[in-house]
């Protein structure tokens, strides 16, 4: 029996081939679906990772299990396998052909998670690298992507979500990180490969953002990458251009028909705030917290481009 939050049957056979397998003589991996369901299970509650239940085994096989996989890319490599898989198959093709409009839009914004008092204290000193079976070290940047803002001690998630409300790719930064300096890094990470050859998909044709991400150095980013720019512009940029006159230039294009549309990564944010440990950072170290946004995406994914037998009738 599936029990809540778990992964369906249908689910889990769509990413087990993509998990690492038992190859070498030696230590052998535990069920992955269970440990699989036991990450799943402390992040959609939150609960710390001793109090997980026993059906999912030792909680420090499910810790490290996912530790490991946080660290070496293996969630990261699922979630871009099921994109890759989507985008084959035309990603927004259905709702782009319901608004007669044939462009790939994507929306940036950013959101806060509150972090707990357990995701402090983290040692300055990196913990040393575990090699993972059948592989070398894992190199890693160590910087905690924690920092005090006016809510506390929090975390900011800067993400990029597709029109369908799925999260694309993120960035992570200290809370009193500003949104407009994030823009181009978290638009330079982009990288939607392909099936077969062929280079990722980079440049979208339209990016959606609001009032924060009103700048000239934007603008001018776009620009030079031919992507359209939907982008809100605040009332004190509006009042500075018509002060100087002819001299303040043409306002931006802005369609507010489009705009509507960037409510997709509100829904995208609300669908990954359902999860308890992304709402609330309680993980010290950023790797993996970025684990855990990784997994959650995974889920995301899965229950916009799995179909259930029950949806089939």
């Amino acid at each position: 029996m599936v029990r809540r939050h778990e992964l369906t049957d249908v689910q889990w056979q769509k990413i087990e081939p993509l998990l690492p397998g038992n190859g070498r003589p030696g230590g052998q991996w535990a069920d992955h679906r269970k440990v699989v369901n036991g990450v799943l299970f402390r992040a959609r509650t939150g609960v710390p990772w001793p109090d997980l239940p026993e059906r999912y085994g030792p909680w420090q096989t499910v810790y490290e299990r996912h530790r490991r996989w946080s660290a070496d890319g293996t969630w990261q490599a699922v979630l871009e396998e099921l994109q890759i898989e989507a985008d084959a198959g035309d990603p927004d093709g259905a709702h782009s052909r319901r608004v007669s409009r044939q462009e790939w839009a994507v929306n940036i914004d950013s959101t806060s998670c509150r972090a707990h008092q357990h995701a402090a204290g983290a040692p300055r000193k990196p913990p040393a690298d575990h090699p993972q079976k059948g592989a070398g070290c894992v190199r890693r940047q160590m910087g905690e992507a924690l920092g005090r803002s006016r809510g506390g001690l929090t975390s900011k998630v800067h993400l990029l979500s597709d029109d369908r409300a799925r999260p694309l790719t993120w960035k992570t930064s200290p809370g009193q990180r500003g949104d407009s300096p994030m823009f181009a890094p978290v638009l330079d990470g982009l990288r939607i490969r392909r099936r077969g050859p062929g280079r990722p998909r980079s440049r979208p044709d339209r990016v959606r953002g609001d009032k924060a991400y009103s700048s000239r150095d934007n603008r001018v980013y776009l620009r030079r990458r031919g992507i359209k720019a939907t982008i809100a512009q605040p009332d004190d940029q509006r009042a500075n251009r018509r002060r100087r006159g002819r001299a303040g230039g043409r306002p931006p294009a802005f369609d507010r028909a489009q705009y509507r549309r960037r409510n997709a990564i509100e829904r995208c944010v609300n669908k990954w705030k359902q999860f308890r440990a992304v709402a609330t950072r309680y993980d010290k170290r950023d790797y993996i917290f970025n684990g855990t946004l990784t997994v959650t995406a995974i889920v995301i994914w899965l229950r916009d481009t799995v179909q259930e037998p029950s949806e089939a009738t």
